[in-house]
């Protein structure tokens, strides 16, 4: 059986041997050689086991999906042809084929709950293949990974990745991996067989049978699993295994199968969900000053936060750890006065998201809800689940739902990565399960080459909530750890392109405001950048070396772009534009920012849709541009 795209170039083979086979092309290049997928049913063994076809359904779709949160773009065409092959033992395969990929998924129609031993998956990929490979070692994981580029042929049977699995083909090709419409069942991860053969098998955590509490106390870890990666309902559709497919990497940037593949919204009324940009706390340290009080987890700090956001119109501020106890929601910090603070923030036209540990919430959940929605707290930021068994995936989404329906919005850290759960639950607008900069306060591998590598590795898989917004911008000479007082690698324009190029709904403002108020160019830019996109276009591009991006929000168009270490020239046409005359303002790299990051300069100019930029970033830089309508 084959399936092929509406424009014919991408097509997925199903072919039945002792069980399914999966093979995917574009364009007459093999994507995925011939490759194994089965389910093993305890209670019925031989459901894929030589399989004989009972039917087949086909389909075509020319639809568009309206996103209540435009993450990539908010008219998003889903445009797929489709084969559902039933066999009689009443499972089946569903193949997918769109124009930028192409997936498949398990489908069964059995009576009762069944359990599910495992999951067969190969890919058989070829050993000229090359793949940036987020390695992982175990199942209690933040999923905050770096993808160094390793050849296919050589991932041995004793490793194992996060996904998404980016690989290049030796044409330049780009097919990332992933899944999507993760629900109620495990996540997956990719391990290799044996070095040499770039085969590829898919490994998912078993249920977890037993818990104990996490040493920091902030998590439930497994003590003991089951034999079984899940039990579920014996009829329905399983998640998707997908590739989406690029003819280059500038195009990846463009691609949103996973969202696509999500179930459908499970929210009526979504025009409460309001994505936006957040003053956060943590990463600063609370670290502000010039002030006649001392900064820190208290009243007068929060105050503070909440007026600068109000004067910047940024809609939220968070509280991070430190307003209760990390394992304990109903014990708050004495110098937090929560009911004041929620109606300053109310009277400032600010609003409140409150983090907490999973293992907090899970202990008091709906009463933890409940107070929140009194205080009027308009959302949460839920960390520590480290998981991503039967029983997390689960509560995932429990708390995107209960959450929607007290109109709170949804921010997962200590996360797995996204799989479309953002398309059926809006209201969860951005999740972790990235190494982002938290980490600069520790170590120093938040480098521009990883920052040039994410756009197409985890974001690939949806928003992600790095958290930028450094103001010390370091060279790579000059960067130090610093816990109180942290500083990104990069230069400032560097930094300012993460809020065009990192999408995130919900988008932080790392630093102190005190630093942020002390630098009013930089917040010309900072305060006004949205946090969702009605269209994008990817405009040039090599993954982990630099990157360049235009979106449009409404009538305004942004361009970002970044390299690595290697300063660089792009030429980027502006032929994406309307008619007409517009004005733009760019903010780029100093003539001295290969040794002072933070040296950047602005202009402005009149461009229309035949001009060509010519846009020179210094080592680490950057270099972004607002164009508007004259």
């Amino acid at each position: 059986m084959i399936t092929a795209s509406p424009d014919g170039k991408i097509v997925i083979s199903l072919t039945l041997a002792e069980a399914p086979v999966i093979s995917i092309k574009y364009n007459g290049e093999t994507i995925l050689s011939p490759s194994v997928q089965s389910l093993d049913i305890r209670e019925f063994p031989a459901a894929y086991q030589n399989p004989k076809i009972r039917k087949i359904i086909t389909r075509t779709v020319d639809e568009v999906i309206i996103a209540p949160v435009a993450e990539k773009r908010s008219h998003i065409p889903d445009k797929y042809n489709e084969t559902e092959v039933w066999f009689r033992s009443n499972c089946g395969i569903r193949l997918r084929a769109y124009n930028d990929g192409a997936a498949w998924r398990f489908i069964t129609k059995l009576p009762d709950s069944v359990t599910i031993n495992n999951e067969s998956l190969t890919l058989s990929m070829a050993k000229s293949d090359s793949l940036f490979f987020g390695e992982e070692d175990n199942f209690h994981s933040h999923s905050e990974r770096f993808y160094p580029i390793k050849s296919a042929a050589e991932i041995t049977g004793k490793q194992m990745c996060v996904l998404p699995a980016v690989f290049r083909k030796s044409n330049g090709i780009i097919a990332a991996f992933t899944e999507a419409d993760l629900l109620d069942y495990p996540g997956l991860y990719l391990g290799g067989t044996a070095a040499g053969t770039a085969t590829f098998k898919g490994i998912l955590p078993q249920a977890a049978a037993t818990e104990k509490v996490s040493d920091d106390r902030r998590s439930y870890l497994v003590d003991t699993r089951h034999d079984y990666i899940a039990r579920t309902a014996g009829t329905r559709e399983y998640p998707w295994r997908v590739f989406g497919i690029a003819a280059n990497d500038a195009k990846l940037l463009e691609n949103d199968i996973v969202y696509r593949l999500g179930s459908p919204c499970k929210i009526k009324e979504t025009g409460w969900i309001k994505p936006g940009k957040v003053a956060w706390d943590w990463w600063n340290d609370w670290n502000i000053y010039d002030v006649p009080f001392r900064a820190g987890i208290n009243t007068e700090t929060y105050k503070y936060y909440i007026d600068f956001a109000s004067a910047n119109k940024l809609e939220y501020v968070i509280f991070d750890e430190g307003w209760s106890a990390n394992d304990d929601l109903d014990k708050i910090n004495p110098d937090m006065e929560m009911d004041a603070l929620f109606a300053y923030a109310k009277q400032k036209n600010v609003r409140i998201i409150l983090w907490v540990t999973g293992r907090a919430l899970q202990d008091k959940f709906y009463s933890s809800l409940d107070k929140f929605e009194k205080w009027g707290c308009a959302g949460i930021k839920m960390d520590f689940m480290i998981r991503d068994d039967q029983k997390m995936v689960n509560f995932y989404e429990k708390v995107a739902a209960e959450t929607a329906k007290r109109h709170m919005l949804a921010d997962f850290h200590g996360s797995y990565k996204p799989t479309g759960l953002s398309r059926t639950y809006p209201n969860q607008l951005t999740r972790e399960g990235v190494r982002g900069m938290e980490n600069d306060k520790w170590s120093d591998g938040i480098t521009p080459t990883h920052d040039c590598t994410l756009p197409f590795t985890r974001m690939f898989a949806g928003p992600m909530d790095y958290t930028p917004g450094a103001m010390t911008n370091a060279t790579k000479k000059n960067f130090t750890i610093s816990w109180s007082e942290p500083m990104s690698q990069g230069t400032r324009c560097h930094e300012f392109a993460k809020y065009i190029l990192f999408e995130s709904p919900l988008q932080m403002l790392c630093d102190a405001p005190t630093n942020y108020m002390r630098e009013p160019e930089a917040m010309k830019f900072l305060a006004p950048v949205p946090t969702t996109w009605d269209e994008t276009t990817g405009l040039d591009a090599k993954i982990g070396h630099y990157a360049a991006v235009a979106r449009r929000h409404g009538d305004t168009w942004y361009i970002g772009t970044m390299t690595d270490w290697t300063p660089r020239s792009l030429n980027i046409d502006l032929s994406f534009l309307g008619e007409g005359k517009y004005k733009l303002e760019c903010w780029y790299d100093g003539p001295n920012a290969d040794r002072k990051g933070n040296d950047y300069l602005s202009a402005e100019k009149n461009v229309d849709k035949t001009s060509k930029l010519k846009i020179d970033m210094a080592p680490g830089g950057g270099y972004v541009a607002r164009i508007t309508k004259l």
